[in-house]
């Protein structure tokens, strides 16, 4: 998680790591300069994704409540609506919930879904059921302190290649992974492919942790949100073209490592 604050021609940086919580889901906290007013603090929160192999994606998403003070439960306002996952990949985001709240400690943000989700698997929807322990809203740890007359955003990477699990009977289930994207302490890997193969799967591993992503329509792919160290990338197309590994790439904080233009 990461905060910086600019008041009164001070700046101030916070940085605290979060471990992987619900959804492959990333929270980032950057706040903005505002006047005090009856001490609250502003919050938006915004969703990205981790492509998966899929057509497409359709999260149902019906609330967003913060747990602040006190058990004190504040529902934003909720950009209510279906949407695709696929819309906001490789950089993109998007708007779902902004409001205000009392000043102070949030322990916890509750992504309320509703019955439409679905995927999209060769041209047929299939629809998502949602564990009943999950129903009640998707609780998010994050134990951040917001200050009052401060703008923040959180940013939730919904990974949908591990949240999206098939069932022994065909049946598909939604059980959300969200990953938190640290950008005090992270940095990235991006590059494209070529030729330009659908469904190809790039991997980056380093000391026994993998991150994952997909390439776009174009051929690009980032995987942002990694930790600073050595990383060997798999890049994994469709048959009968043969995977491809780099090793030794560093990422280093707050920097993207390019690795140009991958031929198979």
């Amino acid at each position: 998680m990461y905060t910086t604050k600019n008041k009164n021609g001070k700046s101030l940086i916070i940085t605290k790591i979060l471990g992987a919580i619900f959804f492959s889901l990333s929270v980032l906290l950057i706040p903005a300069c505002n006047k005090d007013e009856n001490n609250q603090a502003h919050l938006s929160v915004r969703m990205t994704d981790a492509p998966a192999n899929y057509d497409a994606v359709m999260v149902d998403i019906q609330g967003v409540e913060v747990l602040g003070n006190g058990g004190t439960v504040v529902m934003l306002n909720t950009n209510k609506g279906i949407y695709n996952l696929f819309d906001f990949t490789n950089g993109m985001d998007t708007l779902i919930a902004s409001g205000n709240l009392e000043a102070g400690t949030i322990s916890q943000i509750r992504l309320i879904l509703g019955t439409e989700n679905s995927v999209i698997v060769d041209g047929e929807v299939h629809p998502l059921s949602t564990p009943s322990a999950q129903q009640s809203g998707l609780k998010l740890q994050i134990h951040q302190t917001f200050e009052a007359g401060v703008s923040y955003y959180v940013l939730l990477d919904f990974d949908a290649n591990q949240s999206i699990v098939l069932q022994g009977n065909g049946e598909y289930q939604l059980k959300p992974v969200i990953r938190t994207i640290n950008a005090a302490v992270s940095g990235s890997i991006k590059g494209n492919i070529s030729p330009i193969s659908m469904g190809t799967i790039i991997t980056a591993s380093s000391n026994g942790v993998s991150y994952s992503t997909i390439a776009n329509l174009n051929g690009y792919f980032m995987i942002a949100g990694l930790p600073a160290g050595t990383y060997d990338i798999t890049v994994t197309p469709v048959l009968p073209l043969q995977p491809i590994t780099i090793t030794g790439k560093t990422v280093v904080v707050g920097t993207s490592t390019d690795l140009g233009i991958i031929i198979f």
